[in-house]
């Protein structure tokens, strides 16, 4: 069940590359089903705040009519950061599902773990390494790309 997600964020962050984008996709899911989802937008928008996963978690939040995301789990294809760990937290995400680790920025389990520092009332579940070669392997060649084309 949790790659049958993940290739649903993987999809989405293929989208993000084909834009220019840091190729990270985000699906939130309920009882068994995709309610929502975004990929990365920061630069074609020009927005700090415009990751995969705080645009799923905006999306998820409008569709189910709350900010309580009680019931929902997150499927993303790296480790989110700070903001979007906190936004996890924050909007009551039950469990964290995310594809490749992130060293130098990841908030759940890599640099810092956001989630079992036990600041806020609420916290969740994670779990990484989901289908971890696919999502870091599309990251590395958007980076290997980049690095072509900047040449």
């Amino acid at each position: 069940m949790e790659e049958k997600f993940m290739r649903e964020a993987l999809r989405r962050a293929r989208r993000a590359a084909a834009l220019g984008e840091l190729p990270v996709g985000a699906v939130i899911v309920k009882d068994g089903r995709v309610v929502a989802g975004g990929y990365n937008k920061r630069e074609i928008k020009k927005n700090a705040l415009l990751h995969a996963e705080m645009i799923a978690i905006d999306r998820a939040c409008k569709k189910l009519g709350g900010w309580r995301l009680t019931g929902c789990d997150m499927y993303v294809t790296l480790e989110p950061c700070p903001m979007c760990a906190g936004a996890a937290i924050n909007a009551r995400l039950d469990n964290v599902f995310f594809g490749a680790y992130d060293e130098k920025s990841g908030c759940v389990c890599s640099r810092v773990k956001l989630p079992e520092m036990n600041l806020l009332s609420h916290t969740f579940c994670y779990e990484g390494g989901i289908m971890e070669r696919e999502c870091s392997d599309l990251i590395k060649d958007f980076f290997a790309n980049l690095r072509k084309r900047t040449k």
